[in-house]
């Protein structure tokens, strides 16, 4: 097997980790996670064998969004830490092997940044226009909020101007202007120096509004034709500074605009992209036992340029997204997953992580982290994934899946030795708490989720086919499993899952002769028979997940 430039598009075959640096482990006992519990983690990361660690916010802010609501992009939270401890959790991950990115929130800042607290002293103030404002009385835009319980418009009325500002978000986010040159400026040094300071990326931040906000300045001479140029902008700059370094973008869009984001043909835009509409078509396949909705999700994904990829994931930091999905569609997801109108957001979606809406199955669990690790990209997982961490729904909206780790049975979790009404995050409790879900009980478990999310982990990175080969969907006559091959020069892994609650037997093609071609399950780590036309059976039990390696039957280096 030859796999070339793999040095740097190291992210084709990586798995990525995001967590919450406040919730994670509380190394001073203050009750809020901090940069110094994360450096005594790293090694566990590393055990756990994922490849790239990626930060949620940790810079100075008023923490109103979570973070997401930033006072200084230079700077870092003093509860969290400051920059000799950011510097001593990249060093330790680069020491191990891991890389590291962080998030990069560049459609708005907090309005107590002080470039929005000099916009809003006078309209000729000099960075007024790192902002969009607006004279006249905005129309309705309650449609176009992104919290609609706590927003009813995406303008809000300055009293001391008289003018409105522009927040796709809370009003408490004023959007930036990305019209402005200076302010392009301004987040390209913002990201040099955080290059300069080790990371090897980031996750770009709601990269749709940015784009929006543009559009809804079209009438002003300065607006470049084609904002998309300014993706093209950041991505040359960060190939100049670190050649290897990437733009991991959120962008929830129909595949047609995905295309755009990648920059088209010439890739030279977002580096990798999360499949939103993928996710979204995984849970309506599971939710009907029927692999079609998924399938149909990944054949229609656009053909991408090679320095290009999808990002994988199941659930995130925000609320399980079904907005793809059409009313029916996502109603039958309600009533598969949370029927309970308290655990549905804005009418598109759930505050719950994966195991609650799977009832902690574990055939369901195995089989969906399966799928998500053999699907073509990067996998991405939550953390707390790894053991099936819950939810607090008593929380508001999205913060109910930003929970403490729970490491150990005893105080907190593990997670802090502060006292309960001074955590970040009260620690679950109800049957998914620390006595029933902990990493030092799983870790000593060899049936336990997180020895399986290790061992799939580690067959994962041992399977370059799955981040580099090309994606094709096996023919098989069954509508509940999806078969599908990846193929890298001469090898192959073929998956199959089973998404329905019935054992079946199922027959395929390996698309070639049997000669000189060994098959071997690998998870069991044994030979599968094919006979002389290549054609394979397997019985599956319910919600079985089968990986197949296909290669010459000379032995090759994983």
């Amino acid at each position: 097997m030859r796999v070339t430039n793999t040095a740097d598009t190291w992210w084709k075959n990586a798995v990525l980790y995001c967590l919450d640096i406040e919730t994670f482990l509380d190394h001073n006992d203050d009750g809020i996670g901090d940069l110094a519990g994360l450096a005594r983690r790293i090694d566990y990361l590393a055990e756990l064998g994922v490849t790239c660690i990626w930060l949620m916010p940790f810079y100075p802010t008023p923490d109103r969004d979570d973070g997401y609501d930033i006072t200084d992009f230079y700077g870092v939270d003093p509860r969290l830490g400051d920059h000799g401890r950011v510097v001593e959790v990249i060093r330790m991950a680069h020491d191990r092997g891991l890389r590291v990115i962080a998030d990069l929130v560049i459609n708005h800042t907090s309005d107590q940044h002080p470039w929005f607290k000099a916009a809003r002293r006078s309209k000729d103030n000099p960075f007024r226009d790192y902002y969009v404002w607006r004279s006249t009385t905005p129309p309705d835009t309650s449609d176009e909020v992104v919290f609609p319980d706590k927003e009813d418009s995406i303008w809000e009325l300055d009293d001391k101007t008289g003018e409105w500002y522009l927040h796709h978000f809370y009003k408490h986010q004023p959007d930036l202007n990305w019209a402005n040159e200076q302010v392009r400026e301004e987040i390209l040094r913002v990201m040099d120096f955080w290059i300069q300071m080790g990371l090897d990326g980031f996750r770009v931040d709601a990269v749709p509004f940015i784009f929006e906000d543009v559009e809804t300045l079209d009438n002003r001479e300065d607006v470049p034709a084609d904002p998309h140029q300014f993706l093209k902008e950041l991505r040359a700059f960060l190939n100049r500074r670190r050649g290897d370094a990437i733009m991991l973008g959120e962008v929830n869009v129909p595949h047609e605009d995905q295309y755009e984001y990648f920059g088209a043909e010439a890739g030279d835009e977002l580096t990798m992209m999360f499949d939103f509409i993928g996710m979204q078509n995984f849970y309506l396949s599971m939710a009907r036992g029927d692999a079609r909705p998924l399938i149909k999700a990944l054949l229609d994904r656009p053909e991408i340029h090679p320095d290009n990829q999808w990002a994988n994931f199941l659930r995130n930091h925000d609320e399980l997204t079904l907005d793809k999905l059409s009313d029916e569609e996502r109603q039958e997801v309600f009533d598969a997953f949370g029927p309970d109108p308290d655990v549905q957001i804005y009418d598109r979606g759930l505050t719950l992580r994966l195991p609650t809406m799977l009832k902690r199955d574990p055939r369901r669990m195995r089989m969906a982290y399966s799928l998500l690790f053999s699907l073509p990209g990067t996998p991405t997982i939550y953390y707390g994934e790894e053991i099936g961490l819950g939810e607090d729904t008593s929380q508001d909206g999205r913060m109910a899946v930003r929970v403490p780790m729970q490491w150990t049975d005893g105080k907190n979790g593990g997670f802090s030795s502060a006292p309960p009404r001074k955590l970040v995050q009260p620690v679950l409790s109800d049957g998914q708490g620390p006595a029933q879900v902990n990493v030092a009980a799983q870790r000593r478990d060899p049936d336990s989720l997180f020895n399986f999310m290790h061992a799939l982990i580690t067959t994962r990175r041992t399977c370059p086919e799955l981040g580099w080969g090309s994606f094709h969907v096996v023919e098989q006559e069954l509508d509940q499993v999806l078969v599908h091959e990846c193929r890298l020069e001469e090898s192959s892994v073929f998956a199959v899952h089973n998404f329905s609650e019935e054992g079946c037997e199922i027959e395929f093609s390996l698309g070639r002769s049997r000669a000189g071609i060994t098959v071997v399950d690998i998870f069991a780590d044994k030979p599968v028979e094919a006979d002389s036309r290549g054609r394979i059976k397997l019985a599956l039990e319910a919600y079985d997940h089968k990986w197949l390696r296909l290669q010459p039957d000379e032995p090759l280096l994983p």
